[in-house]
């Protein structure tokens, strides 16, 4: 290796990052300056949860390093424990490697471990998808923290590169890219519709609900939330189609309860993992997006999917016009699916466009990390002046969420 070609590192914890940090790599890998490598962990190495290490590969890439750290608990406790683990295997990999950059993704609490210990070698970060915001999981909290351990941030939008400036980073580290998940959608890499329904085994005539629910983090009992969501869907017809929940302390038990409720219902279905390609088709021909992850948020704007968002998980997202709000309300979701899923409230979507970019963020991230200056002043991160300090925004107490789209009446 030449002294001019860099050393990236980039790290993926579950099915819950890959899909987003693929399409940069897919752009690194063809930088004559840059020598990529990949560090897989994490749920990718379960096979409760698929075994995703396979699908990195098939997708063509190389995992050069794998972590074993995940607990086999579905507590707190093992949730903890898992950034521990992981923090001592990284450390021992980040001390041999001694990549130039290391580079990670999002919010995901594994990715603590890593960042920790390449602040204690003097591993300069790189961080994706910075700036946005989750308060009702551990997740914002997860995110924060790798903002500020983390010396270049590639954001997705303008909003969330406003929110990483008011935390002190300095301008020339922030970097407004676009969320790298929706590059699939805008290159056509999605399955088609008969591919789906073969790989599934499911008709989608007509269109299902798809539903992606996980743990609610900051809530002591997983109940909360979960228990009002599936009195809802009891009574809800036309078939639906439930993606596994995340890695998370309560997977477990939503697992479980998804399980039962398909037992009982004939038209529907739990996929333990479905490959990006066949989740980004099912999108298409669906007839709404229902839960509180992520995708539907960052991703469903894209296809002009309908999104019902429930509860909290997602509190304080951008939101687009597609996404309608519902607290974790039996009568309130029984609405809120009603509502998504007509005609009226479809036809108003069409044309529209999606805050989290144009689907080049992975060709921007790619760009940047292999052109960007990585001399002694990346790591020493400079603090602003007393007097450059903004004043921090005042909201009154009832409009801390970002909710512009709630249910009609």
């Amino acid at each position: 290796m030449t002294a001019d070609v860099r050393k990236i590192l980039a790290l993926t914890t579950s099915r819950a990052d890959w899909g987003h940090l693929s399409s940069p790599l897919q752009h690194l890998m063809v930088q004559s300056q840059v020598h990529l490598s990949l560090v897989a962990m994490g749920s990718h190495l379960s096979p409760e949860f698929g075994m995703t290490v396979d699908q990195i590969e098939s997708d063509g890439f190389k995992v050069d390093h794998r972590i074993e750290c995940l607990l086999s608990s579905d507590s707190d406790v093992g949730m903890a424990k898992t950034i521990g683990v992981a923090t001592l295997s990284i450390a021992e990999l980040l001390d041999r490697e001694r990549p130039d950059l290391l580079l990670l993704i999002a919010d995901r609490y594994e990715m603590l471990a890593p960042a920790a210990a390449a602040l204690a070698l003097r591993i300069p970060v790189a961080h994706i998808e910075g700036g946005e915001v989750s308060e009702g999981a551990i997740d914002h909290a997860v995110r924060q923290a790798l903002t500020a351990i983390s010396h270049i941030h590639l954001v997705p939008t303008e909003t969330a590169r406003r929110r990483v400036l008011q935390f002190g980073e300095e301008p020339w580290r922030v970097h407004t890219v676009g969320a790298p998940s929706i590059d699939h959608l805008h290159a056509g890499t999605s399955a088609p519709r008969s591919e789906v329904e073969e790989a599934l085994e499911v008709s989608l005539d007509p269109a299902p609900l798809v539903v992606a629910w996980h743990p609610v983090t900051l809530d002591e009992k997983l109940c909360h939330e979960t228990d009002p969501l599936f009195e809802a869907l009891e009574e809800v017809e036309g078939s639906i189609i439930f993606c596994f929940p995340n890695a998370d302390a309560g997977s477990r038990e939503i697992k479980d309860r998804v399980q039962q409720f398909c037992d009982n219902r004939v038209d529907s279905h739990l996929f333990v993992n479905l490959r990006h390609q066949l989740y980004w088709g099912l999108l298409q021909h669906a007839a709404a997006i229902v839960g509180n992850s992520s995708s539907g948020i960052m991703e469903a704007p894209s296809l002009s999917l309908p999104c019902l968002n429930i509860g909290r998980r997602q509190q304080g997202r951008e939101r687009s016009r597609c996404i309608v709000d519902v607290p974790a309300h039996k009568d309130a979701i029984i609405a809120g699916i009603e509502f998504v899923r007509g005609r009226e409230f479809r036809e108003t979507l069409t044309g529209m466009e999606n805050p989290y970019g144009d689907g080049r963020a992975g060709q921007r991230i790619a760009e940047i990390l292999a052109t960007i200056d990585l001399g002694p002043r990346l790591l020493e991160k400079r603090a602003l002046p007393a007097d450059r300090i903004p004043e921090p925004p005042c909201w009154p107490e009832d409009e801390f969420s970002n909710t512009p789209q709630s249910l009609p009446g």
